[in-house]
């Protein structure tokens, strides 16, 4: 299998190769900063232009895993879109495309610092849920049971930086899921205290690969004779 399921304070979690997290006990699947709508938001405060496919990629990969796991409940865990602005300038394709995605299931918007507020794209906005023993928000408090996102998380591997699960025993925080996002390094000040002294990642890409946290960043891979 290209997952890699883990126990987080005694509710099995299945982090996916996309950087979603499915919880077969519950029917939900889990996702984490979108930031859908990136490429509008940058063109309108800097006058930069992207390629503005963004919000289709990530909608493209949100509805393949949706129909792989056919869950009853999606969280979006914040940092759904880049802006509430941004929210609004999704295409009314785009938006039809993410109500069929919705049809069926309870789909519940997590607040984020970029998506205070609630949109008008159907679902719930919440605050935080906690389901079991787990509870859901967009920032990590150091609470028991936390599963989170915000930080953007990524693991370097063989002088490869990737989007990685961060977790230990009592916490969990999701890569970002959006086309357009950057990360932050796993040996981050900010990260590292977020967890116990043997934190795992989970690097996403074709396969979801658990490696432990290193205490100290690696050196980056030097160049071959011919690099």
């Amino acid at each position: 299998m290209n997952s890699h399921t883990f126990d987080l304070c005694g509710t099995t979690c299945t982090a996916l190769p996309t950087g979603a997290l499915w919880l077969p006990d519950h029917d939900t699947l889990c996702v984490s900063d979108l930031h859908l709508g990136k490429s509008d938001r940058i063109a309108r405060r800097s006058g930069v232009m992207l390629p503005p496919y963004e919000v289709q990629e990530t909608l493209q990969k949100l509805e393949t895993d949706i129909t792989a796991t056919k869950p009853k409940t999606v969280i979006c865990l914040g940092d759904s879109f880049d802006d509430l602005d941004a929210a609004q300038s999704i295409t009314d394709d785009m938006q039809n495309w993410l109500r069929t995605m919705q049809a069926g299931r309870k789909w519940i918007w997590i607040e984020g610092n970029h998506d205070p507020g609630p949109v008008d794209l159907g679902g719930t906005h919440r605050h935080d849920i906690t389901l079991g023993t787990l509870t859901f928000r967009h920032i990590a408090t150091g609470q028991k049971g936390e599963v989170s996102g915000h930080y953007h998380p990524k693991y370097m591997v063989a002088g490869r930086s990737r989007p990685a699960f961060l977790y230990d025993k009592c916490h969990l925080i999701l890569p970002a899921y959006g086309a357009y996002t950057g990360g932050l390094s796993a040996h981050a000040p900010d990260l590292r205290k977020l967890f116990d002294a043997h934190p795992m990642a989970i690097l996403t890409g074709t396969k979801a690969i658990p490696v432990p946290v290193t205490k100290t960043r690696p050196p980056p891979r030097r160049p071959g004779r011919f690099g």
